[in-house]
């Protein structure tokens, strides 16, 4: 596990060596239209859409993918219904990050990249919301407090939002 600092170090290696690189942003919108099953999606469904989005722009004739699934052969099937290159070599592998250095350098920039959203969001609303993960307790503290004021920063499916959302709406006792 790598600090900030770290990362931010590391990632700007990466690119001064990288010979091309692409990072999507996938919003909470696009999430909740696939967490909800949508277009048949789910989230691996959609994570394989945006690799191949990627793997489209960049045209490599290799691409080392790590698969967010132990069933890779059902995910590379699925991934190669929306990749253009049709002779792209594929290796897919669940948590590749382990075994090939490229993909861990893609998981520091995509890091780096989600810790600068989170910087860009800090400035916009004026005030700190922790990591975005629950198990920072400011980012608990944030979504208690502005799950309703701040709306289109969250996933609706997130399940941290959806109790925040079921508590405001739960009558009290005394409300009967």
């Amino acid at each position: 596990m790598l600090i900030h600092k770290k990362r931010v170090a590391l990632s700007k290696q990466i690119l001064k060596i990288a010979k091309n690189h692409k990072v999507l942003v996938v919003h909470p919108d696009e999430i909740d239209y696939a967490v909800h099953g949508h277009d048949g999606l789910n989230l691996n469904w959609l994570e394989a859409r945006k690799t191949a989005e990627i793997l489209n722009y960049l045209r490599p004739d290799k691409a080392i993918i790590d698969c967010p699934s132990p069933n890779i052969k059902a995910y590379t099937n699925y991934l190669r219904k929306f990749i253009n290159n049709t002779d792209l070599e594929l290796v897919v592998e669940h948590k590749a990050d382990r075994n090939f250095y490229v993909v861990s350098a893609a998981s520091i920039i995509a890091k780096v990249a989600r810790e600068e959203g989170v910087e860009k969001i800090e400035k916009k609303i004026g005030q700190k919301i922790g990591t975005g993960y629950m198990s920072n307790l400011q980012c608990q503290e944030f979504v208690k407090k502005n799950f309703d004021k701040h709306p289109e920063l969250f996933r609706k499916s997130w399940m941290p939002y959806k109790k925040q959302v079921e508590e405001k709406e739960q009558k009290k006792l005394n409300e009967y």
